[in-house]
């Protein structure tokens, strides 16, 4: 069982901890990350981050955990405009690079076939649920729900930092994101309206 912060400072630690590891991650992966760094970066020790998350791969779970969590709740899905909800995942990878770094390092080191986490940590069924209800009113095309949903995922994803060909970032212009945004948009809604399945 891990340990639960009983004070405000060991509440700040574990939230430092969590902080210096997110970047530790996204930039080393879950092999080259270094516990050492982890905690000199965080001001505290390896007693402390075990005791919070058990291990190494504990720590990352969480953090994981936490950024599937972040991107549910800063750009949730709308099954009846899945366009818009792909232009915020775009907004979110630009805010947020490392995210998409950690999922990336978590299908290389971990999961090289099949769903990204395992069936108990899936946080999709809302959105699959959105995405069937708009199915089931007409507003989007036919097939299972999940290939909808991933395949709009992979849309909004054509130039975040694990793109095969470009990686956008929020130095850019905002014309540049503005014409991005607008393909983006215009394309998921052509790929998702009922009229495509025929």
């Amino acid at each position: 069982m891990h340990e639960t912060p009983s004070t405000a400072r060991g509440a700040a630690t574990k939230q430092r901890i969590v902080e210096v590891a997110t970047q530790e991650f996204a930039d080393h992966g879950i092999a080259g990350a270094r516990i050492e760094r982890i905690v000199t970066g965080a001001r505290t020790n390896k007693a402390q981050l075990y005791g919070y998350f058990g291990s190494k791969d504990g720590l990352f779970d969480a953090i994981f955990r936490g950024s599937l969590e972040r991107i549910m709740n800063t750009a949730p899905i709308d099954g009846g405009d899945l366009a818009d909800w792909a232009v915020r995942l775009y907004d979110e990878y630009l805010r947020r690079p490392d995210l998409i770094r950690l999922a990336t390092w978590a299908r290389l080191e971990r999961r090289p076939t099949g769903h990204l986490v395992a069936d108990a940590d899936r946080m999709d069924d809302a959105k699959l649920r959105a995405i069937a209800e708009a199915q089931a009113a007409g507003l989007v095309r036919a097939g299972d729900p999940f290939d909808i949903m991933a395949m709009t995922i992979a849309m909004s994803m054509a130039w975040s930092p694990v793109s095969n060909v470009y990686a956008a970032s929020s130095e850019e212009p905002e014309a540049a994101h503005e014409q991005r945004r607008a393909l983006l948009r215009d394309s998921v809604r052509r790929a998702v309206r009922p009229e495509a399945a025929g």
